[in-house]
């Protein structure tokens, strides 16, 4: 696991944390106006860096790490953390673990559905299924060609958003050789299972919800259910479409 500062260092600090399967350079176009607020540390987590040899092993594992690195660096406690999908997990996971403070914790559209007990079986068959997809786009750099053809057929703002969802997981740019599939399946299995409890409410931590009411009611209701009086800012968007396709507008959020 790495992690990448950059910024004003007398700045409040802000983490940054990727979605599955995503890397860490997905934050590139939000840096320099995240600048003129924070100082930012953007997480590289272990199998998805190119800069290291490692697997993902589980969320537990990396969340030691973080916490880790907060304490060393930054005194136990930072301004805010920001997580889109796998991200958002790991921003409620480390608020709901105590070990450090998260002053405002920021998440879009953590989309999960825990698994658990007798059907721990059903995240194992999942992840089994995503592994070979996920596994040879990441790893070349390239869609399947039903979906390049798919987006070849696209324009607009559509295409704009498939573009900047790509984007993040490097797809185009020469592909992640350093990914392994058993990394993608522990990162995506230990999602499903790592429970995370009802109604997380910490003594000065503010959780806000960066909700694209396109994606449905179902996951509104999700973080009520994970939340106690989350601070939801609903957008008529797609899942992740602020994050891609408005960079300023996300910033200023």
């Amino acid at each position: 696991m790495k992690f990448y500062e950059s910024g004003d260092s007398s700045k409040p600090v802000i983490f940054l944390f990727p979605g599955t399967c995503c890397l860490y350079s997905s934050f590139d176009h939000v840096l320099d106006g995240l600048h003129s607020y924070f100082y930012t540390v953007t997480v590289s987590y272990d199998g998805f860096d190119p800069n290291e040899k490692t697997e993902f092993y589980s969320m537990e594992d990396e969340c030691e790490k973080i916490e880790l690195e907060i304490k060393k660096k930054h005194g136990g406690r930072i301004k805010a953390a920001y997580g889109c999908s796998l991200g958002g997990s790991f921003v409620s996971l480390l608020i709901q673990r105590k070990r450090i403070h998260i002053d405002h914790g920021i998440i879009e559209q953590e989309i999960r559905k825990k698994y658990g007990g007798r059907i721990y079986l059903v995240a194992k068959i999942q992840s089994s299924m995503v592994v070979p997809f996920m596994y040879k786009m990441v790893h070349t750099g390239t869609l399947p060609k039903f979906m390049q053809k798919k987006l070849d057929k696209t324009d607009g703002g559509k295409k704009e958003l498939y573009n900047g969802f790509l984007n993040m997981f490097g797809i185009g740019k020469g592909g992640s050789p350093w990914i392994t599939k058993q990394s993608i399946y522990n990162q995506f299995y230990s999602d499903l299972v790592t429970k995370v409890q009802h109604g997380i409410d910490v003594p000065g931590t503010t959780i806000h919800v960066f909700y694209a009411t396109k994606m449905g009611k179902k996951y509104e209701k999700r973080y009520c259910t994970y939340f106690k009086n989350p601070d939801i800012r609903r957008h008529n968007m797609q899942h992740e479409e602020l994050f891609c396709c408005h960079s300023a507008e996300w910033v200023e959020e």
